[in-house]
This record gives structure tokens, sequence and C-alpha cells, in this order.
């Protein structure tokens, strides 16, 4: 069995265009994983080999690779930046052991970063730092550190310092070993000589070496006290106590240097290796029970427990399902038979492989602290525990945002309309913030995400990938009817045309129901004028008017009907001729009981930074809101709105302009309110240009 203290699972994330996945890309280099360098603004990166990825230069979905540096086996996702593709980002930290935040040297601390980083703390994943592209015009490697304490709140520990800054940076000094490195114009990462420290740098190189043993030594008391006294500790110690508070979340070590350039990438490869932990240095696991409430047991790393596994991906491509699973605890080999502890069912594992981005190696065997994939499991989603059939548990879940954005699409002809059914389950089994729904109004099938972007790669995969030919539109809103004021009225059905005739005449009460009532009918008719056996008749010819409204064609709502009298015809009258007649009657009287339009009133929670307050309270008052509440986070404020859901469309896009990409949102329907007239009228003018359209 390999040797669990020599296992690293970590992931780089970041900002959109930090650059993660170059800096994946030298570690490969370096790993000597792969011979040549794939360049992202050339659409040949290893890890994005999506097509949307290639064209669009940015990572879409996370990509999973293994490599050896050190004779330590490091397995590394490589995720997403935009906001759009966080539950990628929060999905990995999920099964990763520690991470690697990368930062723009000239960008900073961006939105996005804010993002991963909280997710990074939630999850409790140990992370290093580097500071990428100190070689771009108005990089400042102190400046980004800065921002890391004041921004994220954390504590990043300066491992080094950069000699020269943009077009002159040449290397980098470790301040550990008071080495300096200095990498020639090639562009070769082994292209370096080590030099002495510049003068003008002696004096900061000393009083930041200072800073970090300082730091260190807090993590052992023995050592502290020997410090204070004058005697400095060895490297050894140091990077123990260094090791000791990366993993305890006390600090964070930082480095710099230029991915692109190929320099400083070998000393966060020897940090991950130094500083981060092994599969068996974090805490376990907890497990839960059905409910997913943690039942005090956790899923010990060890390859003597019974296998404990977590499904933390679905990806469907050339060759099949893919299920990517983290291995806590045990041992899983080639024909197994495992138990999905969510469904109930077992699964015997056919074909096991280790991923290098789309390219796989067969696997026989895998255990404890492994990233791996499973070729053609049937039923696992997201999220699902795969164990011992004789030890059933299930691990901690994950739980996804709920999508802010939806449209409506249908397929061009009836070709896509059988694709569209069959790439539609794989892509939401891949994706747990896809969310797919057909609207019962409208019959058109509705694509729910985390935003524009988000569906705007949905609808590009459909069209490219299976080849599913589509009409976008916008979504509709579940507009309803109702009335305002309570009328008396009467309605007669009368038909004779030789033979037996239909007559029917009712006299009713039709009035407004209360909030959420529905359809109601009553009947107080005495002395026999309708016959009770034509109650139903009449009920059923009322109800079925109610999916139809006179004003727009909306469903109605909130209407009680009240028969107190009427008359029928010995012969001629009948159940069919009653229910024609409560159909007439409902045509005929809900113009005349002040008819009116409701749309859905969403309840908007928004979180926004302290500076853009004023503004996201503006631009929600001009989308016709009503501010409920206000409350002060440590990070900024949540404002609780109620919308209209017709304004609310392109929300997500404009809130991220006005908050510079820090604002987020959620939202869940409310309730019914009444438009105002121009709205109503528009509405209705654009339902009567459908149908004629139609």
């Amino acid at each position: 069995m390999a040797n669990l203290d020599l296992y690293r699972n970590i992931g780089i994330f970041a900002h959109v265009d930090a650059g993660k996945t170059t800096t994946t890309e030298r570690i490969l280099k370096l790993t000597g994983k792969i011979h040549k360098t794939g360049e992202v603004h050339d659409g040949e990166s290893t890890t994005d080999f999506m097509e949307q990825e290639a064209e669009r230069g940015i990572t879409i979905q996370s990509a999973a690779t293994t490599c050896y540096w050190k004779d330590h086996r490091f397995n590394i996702i490589d995720t997403p930046g935009h906001v759009d593709f966080t539950v990628e980002v929060y999905r990995s930290l999920k099964v990763l052991d520690g991470g690697v935040g990368v930062f723009c040297g000239s960008g900073g601390v961006e939105p996005q970063s804010e993002t991963n980083w909280r997710y990074a703390n939630e999850s409790e994943v140990a992370r290093i730092i580097f500071v990428n592209k100190l070689d771009r015009m108005g990089a400042d490697f102190l400046r980004v550190v800065d921002q890391v304490e004041n921004v994220l709140g954390a504590n990043p520990l300066v491992m080094c310092l950069p000699i020269g800054i943009e077009e002159n940076f040449v290397g980098l000094v470790d301040l550990l070993s008071r080495t300096a490195y200095v990498w020639d114009d090639s562009g070769k990462p082994e292209n370096f000589e080590i030099v002495d420290i510049p003068a003008d740098m002696v004096d900061d190189v000393e009083m930041y070496r200072e800073k970090m043993i300082e730091t260190a030594v807090e993590q052992d008391d023995d050592l502290m006290m020997a410090y204070m006294d004058g005697e400095e500790p060895s490297i050894e110690d140091i990077k123990r106590c260094i090791r000791k508070g990366t993993i305890a979340l006390d600090f964070f070590p930082t480095y710099c240097g230029s991915a692109f350039k190929n320099k400083g990438v070998q000393m966060v490869l020897d940090a991950v290796v130094d500083y981060l932990p092994s599969p068996t240095e974090v805490d376990p696991q907890p497990l839960t029970d059905e409910l997913g409430e943690p039942n005090g047991q956790v899923a010990t790393v060890s390859v003597d427990e019974p296998l404990r596994a977590l499904a933390f991906k679905i990806m469907d491509d050339r060759f099949g399902a893919l299920t990517f699973i983290r291995i806590y605890s045990g041992v899983l080999n080639k024909g197994d038979t495992i138990l999905n502890s969510f469904t109930g069912k077992t699964e015997r594992i056919g074909r096991m492989v280790e991923m290098h981005a789309d390219e796989r190696t067969e696997l026989s065997t895998a255990q404890a602290g492994d990233i791996l994939a499973i070729v053609g499991m049937k039923n696992v989603q997201t999220g699902h525990t795969l164990c011992d059939t004789k030890n059933p548990c299930t691990l901690e879940p994950m739980i996804f945002p709920e999508p802010v954005i939806s449209i409506a699409v249908s397929p061009k002809d009836k070709a896509s309309t059988e694709k569209m059914g069959v790439a539609i389950g794989k892509m939401v089994a891949e994706d747990p913030t896809f969310v797919v729904e057909t609207d019962e109004d409208s019959g058109e099938t509705i694509l729910k995400g985390m935003g524009e972007l988000h569906l705007d790669i949905k609808v590009d995969i459909l069209k490219r990938t299976y080849g599913v030919e589509l009409d976008v539109g916008k979504p509709q809103v579940a507009y309803r009817e109702t009335i305002t004021s309570a009328i008396e009225d009467s309605y007669t059905h009368k038909k004779q045309s030789g033979g037996s005739g239909q007559f029917g005449k009712i006299d009713y009460r039709m009035k407004p129901g209360e909030p959420g009532s529905g359809f109601k009918f009553i009947s107080s008719v005495v002395g026999g004028n309708v016959p009770k056996e034509f109650f139903p008749a009449i009920e059923k010819g009322f109800a079925s008017m109610m999916d139809t409204g006179v004003l727009a064609g909306f469903p109605v709502l909130d209407v009680e009907i009240e028969l107190y009298d009427g008359g029928f015809h010995a012969v001629d009258s009948s159940a069919v001729a009653f229910e024609i007649a409560a159909k007439g009657a409902f045509r005929q009287s809900m113009p005349k009981a002040g008819a009116q339009l409701l749309e859905p009133i969403m309840k908007v929670d928004v979180f926004t930074p302290d500076d853009n307050v004023g503004d996201v309270i503006g631009d929600l008052n001009r989308r016709r809101g009503m501010i409920k509440d206000q409350e002060s986070a440590s990070t900024g404020v949540r404002i609780k709105a109620d919308v209209p859901l017709s304004e609310m469309f392109g929300y997500i896009g404009h809130l991220r302009t006005i908050t510079s990409g820090r604002g987020q949102f959620s939202m869940e329907f409310g309730h019914y309110m009444p438009c105002p007239m121009n709205v109503a009228e528009q509405v209705i003018a654009d339902e009567k240009a459908k149908k004629e359209a139609k």
C-alpha cells in the first residue's frame, strides 16, 4: 500500500484571469507529467479541454490530474474562477486537503477570490498563497499581501521577496535559507542561478525573515522561549512550526513569481510538500444520519477502515459517464460491489481510472486518500456516499445554491426534441446547479442556472456537443387573473333544434375569495328550482373556466361562486346543459366583477458591500421593489425586499456591475399582487399579439 504521508490532494483556485490554469500547466511541466506546456491564450492548456474553454480562455469545469514531485504524489484539481461556476470550486474544496490560492500581482484580491476564500474557510482547507504575474505592469507583491490581510481577514506569512518588479522581475529571495534565485530569459524553469542577495534588499530580507520566524515559533512554546533568549531555531524546526500553523489555518505561507515566465513555481511545489497536509493530517470527514445531521462518528483516513468514498463530480465524455470520487477510508478494487447509501442500491465497480484532464490510466486498486474516476456507474449523483455493503454510512452531504436565472428553450425539429431529453438528463446529473423544468402554462422547457454565462454555456453545449437545435426565448412570467368586486347575475342556456333540446338557468353570486383560497363553489338553492343532481355539473363548468381568464387567458385565482336559484325543464334539462350554462355564466360575469391581472412577487435577499448599499436600494426601488429589512453583517449588508418577478430578469448581471462583482442574491416566490395598470395593459397587449401570431 502507498504511504499516505506522501499524498497531497490540492486544488488551485482564484479569480478569473489570475493564472490558475497557467500555474497548473507549469506544475505539470516541472513534474514531468507533460513535455510541452500549452498556453491558455492559445486555447491549448491541458486542463481546459472543453471546446468552450479553449475558445473563451476560461475554465468552466474543474479538471483532475495526478503528478509527482520529490517522491510525493499530487492529486491536483484546477477549478474555474468565474462566479457562475463557483459550484465547481465548492465541490472540489469539499474533497481536498489543501489548496493554492493564486492572486494576480497587479489585480490583487478580486471579488471572486473573496468568494473562493470564504468557501475554503468553510471547508477548513489549509492553503498556501501564490502571488502570480509579478512581471506585469502595476504588479506589487507587498500590496497584494496587504490586501490578503485587510480584505480577506487572513494572515499571510511572507516566505520570499521578489528581486525587481514589473518588467525587471528576475527572481526571488527565499527568506528561510537566505538564498537568491535569478532566472535567465530563456523561460525555462531549470535555468536559474543562485546569487548573492542584492545589496539594496539585505535589510528587507532580514526584517521579513525575523517576522516569519517570530510568527512560526509561536506554534511551539519551547522554541519561542529559546528564540526570545537569542537562540535562533534550526531551519527544520522553523519548517515544522510553519507546517503546524498552516494546517491549523493560523497563517498562510505566501510565495510569489510568474507562472507564465516559469519563475518561482518550484518554490510553490516545495511548499506543497513541506507545509500542506497529507490526507491523515486533516480532520476526518464527519458521518451523518439519514436526515443529514452529524452522528458523532467520523471517516478516519486509513486503509484498514471500511470503504467510505464521496462522489463529488459526474462527467459525461466520449467514453461514457465518469464518476469522480474521493476515497476517505478503506480500499477499492476493480470488481468490488459497493453500496450507494443515498439510494440503498449496490453497484459493481467495472473500470477505475486515474485522470489526467481528459486522458486516463486504468487502475485495478485504489485506497484511502486517492482521487479517481469510475466508469459507467448507473445511479450515482454528486454528493452521494459510496461505502462497504456491510458497513453502511453517509458522509456529510453537499449543499448547492439555488439557481437565480432562467430561460425558455424549445427544440426546432423532431430530431432535436428526442436528443434534447437525453442531453438534458446527462447535463443535470453533471451539474447540480443546473435545473430543468417544464412550464405547465406555456409548455416550454425552462433552463435555470447560476447566471447568464452559465446558461449561455449550457445552450452552447446542447447545440455543439449534442447537436440539439434550439430556439432560445425569454422566460415567461406566470401571471394570474382574479376579480375585485361582488356581483349577482343570471344566465340561461337554451337550445331548441327539433327533438330534445337543452335548457339550464342559473342565478348566482360571484365574489372575490380569500387570498390563496383558489376556487370555491357553494349552493344555497331551496325549493328544488335546480335539482341537486345538476350541482356537480354546474361546479364542474365553473371550475373548468378557472384555467383561462378573460383578460389575457391566464389562470384565475381566488373566486367564490354561490348558486342561489335557477330553473330547469323536465325534458330538456341535463347535466351537459347546466355545465354549458356555468361556462357561459363565467364568461359573462367575470368582466363585470372587475377582472384584474396579478403578478408574482418574489422575496429577494441581496448581499452587498457597505459601499454599494445606496446604489442597490435605489436600483431595487426602480424595479418596483418594496424594501422590507436591512441587516448589517461582518462583510457587508443584507437587504430584503419584495420585487415583481418581471423586473428581476437580468438582475444578477446588473447587481454584479454595481457592486464590482461582490454582490450576491437569492430569490424565492412570495405571493401574487395586483399588477399596476400600465404593466397590465402591456401584458394583455403582448398576449393578444401572441395569439394573433399563432
